[in-house]
């Protein structure tokens, strides 16, 4: 029987020294290990929930630690943030347990010497209370909602205080499973019915062919291996709806991997036309490949392209430019994104301008654009659109949403349609 504890640690362990994806991490270590779906679900809540709230605990931790936190060896310091998120956050388990599960598992490593730590830090901490600061400052909003001051600071500079306090609340909120029904195998009705046989509630968002999963591990099940959906945010299917290719036309989707937009399109073109679909690496084209391959979607073809360099595609009727982003609309799925680096995003913006202005050659007169994060950032937003704007007078703006989550009930988004003249 798998540890689900030891397992988190593990997973942990690898994104904080390894600087690895979450979710990549996380399906890693399953992968490795034989584990119940129950063990599996603890791991992850525990998982995902230490790197949620990691600000927060070492602010309780540093309080009972006559060194801090950071201090402390990788090994010890993840056990610790497990053990007290566990006596915080998780009412299932009991204090004395947590406890003393952290205990066993430093006991069974090679930092055992270390055990006696633990215990007294964790008891220490539940003796001390965890009362948070009462959030009138950038640095208490840290502690409160877990996220590094920068951050708030880029919040509260485009949306005010307050506005940034609601964003940063509904980063800590779990989100949704929504998924993309493939038109051209199933209707939605349908789909819903056929998830019913299988014990899995299943009802309609607010976009056509988008549902709410009641469930997480949905990717191993017929229904999916059919092609009959695919794992896609709302917001993200919005966008695809905003820029509306229509049957037989040419679209160009520039910046495509894993290919969610790509094979969304597809289904609004009700699989008539022609997508080429990019991605700078191999491997990632091979996920569009296989995607459209999985859901039956033949017009679109995968290509290897570096979407800074003007490739000879020809002219399009829709072109959409995703590009790579701060991601900061996204934390609440991928909280890792709030622990990079300021500095790992400082050459964004110079790249997202590059790569929109090479995409906009591709636009046919008359032809649509559609320049899209999942940012909240406006440095990355708005103004990068502006600019964009001021220097190509043959583009107009026809539309600009900023998706915020807890308004619109999505992840964070951002587009803007330009057509051409």
């Amino acid at each position: 029987m798998a540890n689900p504890r030891k397992l988190a640690v593990n997973a942990l362990l690898r994104v904080e020294k390894d600087k690895a994806y979450s979710n990549i991490t996380l399906n890693s270590v399953f992968k490795d290990s034989d584990v119940t779906s129950q063990e599996k679900a603890f791991a992850t809540k525990l998982f995902y929930g230490v790197l949620d709230r990691k600000i927060t605990l070492d602010y309780f931790l540093n309080k009972v630690m006559k060194k801090p936190i950071e201090k402390a060896s990788d090994f010890t310091a993840c056990v610790l943030r497990t053990g007290l998120y566990q006596i915080i956050y998780m009412d299932s388990v009991p204090q004395f347990s947590a406890v003393d599960e952290a205990v066993k598992l430093v006991k069974r490593s090679k930092e055992s010497r270390n055990s006696g730590f633990v215990n007294a830090v964790l008891r220490n901490a539940i003796r001390n209370g965890f009362e948070l600061p009462k959030g009138e400052t950038a640095q208490e909003l840290s502690v409160i909602y877990s996220c590094p001051i920068w951050i708030i600071n880029e919040f509260v500079k485009d949306y005010g205080f307050e506005e940034a306090r609601s964003i940063l609340e509904e980063s800590l909120k779990s989100a949704p499973l929504n998924i993309r029904v493939n038109n051209t195998k199933i209707s939605a009705d349908n789909l819903i019915k056929e998830f019913e046989s299988l014990d899995i509630m299943a009802q309609k968002g607010n976009v056509d062919n988008c549902l709410v999963i009641g469930g997480t591990d949905i990717e191993n099940n017929e229904l999916y291996k059919k092609g009959y959906f695919h794992v896609q945010d709302e917001a993200s299917q919005r966008v695809c709806g905003i820029l509306s290719p229509k049957k037989g036309y040419r679209v160009l989707d520039i910046c495509a991997a894993p290919g969610g937009k790509t094979f969304t399109m597809a289904q609004i073109m009700e699989n008539e036309g022609e997508i080429i679909s990019c991605d700078l690496y191999e491997s990632r084209t091979r996920l569009i490949k296989n995607g459209a391959e999985r859901l039956h979607l033949d017009i679109v073809k995968a290509k290897v392209n570096d979407a800074t360099v003007f490739a000879d595609f020809g002219e399009f009727d829709c072109v959409l430019c995703d590009v790579p982003c701060s991601g900061l609309g996204i934390i609440r799925r991928k909280p890792d994104i709030k622990y990079k680096k300021t500095e790992d995003f400082s050459l964004l913006e110079e790249i997202q301008e590059k790569i929109l202005s090479n995409t906009a050659r591709y636009v046919k007169k008359g032809g649509k654009l559609l320049y899209s994060t999942c940012t909240l950032r406006k440095a990355e937003n708005e103004e990068i659109i502006k600019k964009f704007l001021d220097g190509n007078k043959e583009f107009k703006a026809e539309y600009q949403h900023t998706f915020i989550p807890h308004r619109d009930e999505t992840d964070g988004f951002y587009c803007a349609l330009l057509v051409r003249n």
